[in-house]
This record gives C-alpha cells, sequence and structure tokens, in this order.
C-alpha cells in the first residue's frame, strides 16, 4: 500500500466498486428524480429516488415481488416481469405525481435489449417521462416471453418451479397479457 503525505485513499464505496462517484454526480446535476434499476439473482427492483442534503430519500419502490399481487405466476427476474415491473413502478410513479426521472443503473453496462432496459421500457410505456433512445429496448416478443416458450421444447425438467405454480411455460406469453391487464386496468 501506498504511503507518504500526498498519499489519499479513496472512498469506500468506490473502493468496494458500488458507488461511481463522476456518474453520480453527473445525474445528481440534472436536478430530477432518478429512476434507478437494480437487478438481483432473485428479483428485479425499481425506485424513484430524490437527492437530499442529509441522505437520499426513496419515494416509490417496486420490487418484482409486488406482481405476485397481481396473478403473477413466472419467475420474478426473467425478462417479462422486468417489464412488468417497470410497467408497475411507473403507474405508481404517474398516480403520485412523478412525470419525469433520469434513468439510473448503477454500475451495470448498457446493453442493448436487457431487461435493465426492459424495466425501462415498462416504465415510458405506463407514462413516465425517461430520457431514452428506443433502438436499446428488446423485442416485444422476447418482453411477452415467447423466447421462454421457445425454450420449454428443448428443456422442460428445467421448468419445474413454472409447473409447481400451475403455469406452462409455454403459456407464458398469454399469462403475460393477462397480468398487464391487470395492472394498467
Amino acid at each position: 500500500m501506498a504511503k507518504g503525505p500526498r498519499y489519499r485513499v479513496g472512498f469506500r464505496r468506490r473502493r468496494e466498486g458500488k458507488t461511481n462517484y463522476a456518474k453520480r454526480l453527473k445525474l445528481l446535476v440534472s436536478r430530477r428524480p432518478r429512476f434507478v434499476i437494480r437487478i438481483t439473482n432473485r428479483r428485479v427492483i425499481a425506485q424513484i429516488i430524490e437527492y437530499q442534503t442529509d441522505g437520499d430519500e426513496i419515494i416509490l419502490s417496486v420490487d418484482s415481488s409486488m406482481l405476485r399481487d397481481s396473478g403473477w405466476k413466472g419467475d420474478l427476474n426473467n425478462t417479462p416481469a422486468a417489464y412488468l415491473t417497470g410497467l408497475l413502478a411507473g403507474k405508481k410513479a404517474v398516480e403520485k405525481g412523478i412525470n419525469e426521472a433520469v434513468l439510473d443503473i448503477g454500475l451495470k453496462s448498457p446493453v442493448r435489449g436487457s431487461r435493465v432496459f426492459a424495466v425501462l421500457k415498462g416504465a415510458v410505456d405506463s407514462g413516465l417521462n425517461v430520457p431514452h433512445n428506443p433502438d436499446v429496448f428488446p423485442d416485444e416478443s422476447r418482453i411477452r416471453g415467447e423466447h421462454i416458450a421457445g425454450y420449454y421444447g428443448s428443456a422442460a425438467e428445467r421448468f419445474s418451479e413454472y409447473e409447481k405454480r400451475n403455469l406452462k411455460p409455454s403459456d407464458l406469453p398469454g399469462h403475460f397479457d393477462e397480468i398487464k391487464a391487470n395492472i394498467t386496468g
């Protein structure tokens, strides 16, 4: 480890790889709420966060496990669940009077068609104004889960969790449309 009077230890969250302070500063300069998207191994989290001098304030938080209340039987961290989570978050934000935000994906790499952008598409479709490029959104077939239904034929043994919840993966696109109607209706 370096020593001497000119050596300066970096911020702890930067050393741990949790925060990119240069990116955070650019987001805070906009003075708009941040639409924060985090994807874990089991679920998708979408939050609207405002900067406060004594710490960020979470105005709204939606977790993909809340989709179970709407009747969702599928996985909680796949592309259809990510879209529905964004749709639910955007709907709740508009109901609270939040009409615009800036996207904050943290340390995730912005990959075109990824689940992060599926969440963004759901929020935009519900009426939340977030600056974006429509080219980054996943295809409509992936959002509906048709790729999962197609994979089911070749690897049915991998879908035991779906069958425990009384959902055949081949029925996932229809189930998605039903839940989307529940959320928007």
